[in-house]
């Protein structure tokens, strides 16, 4: 894994857990990382970053079926 440094202005008063969660909804909404790997990337647990998601535009019923089965079945 690599480590990302960014400079935020502190005017956009931010944390860097929002930031996480952004990228990390980003990139699981595109179908980039799973459900469980956008989890770990946030260090929260599977279950705590999908009820997150809403708060983030994001729904975990974009899915695909067997996204779906896989994500229920590793739960």
């Amino acid at each position: 894994m690599r480590t990302l440094q960014l400079n935020i202005p502190d005017s956009l008063a931010i944390s860097d857990m929002d930031l996480i969660m952004i990228v990390a909804s980003k990139l699981y909404e595109d179908g980039r990382l799973s459900s469980g790997q956008a989890a770990e990337l946030t260090g929260l647990s599977k279950r705590a970053f999908i009820e997150l998601l809403g708060k983030y535009n994001v729904s975990v019923f974009g899915d695909s079926l067997d996204d779906l089965k896989s994500d229920i079945a590793n739960a």
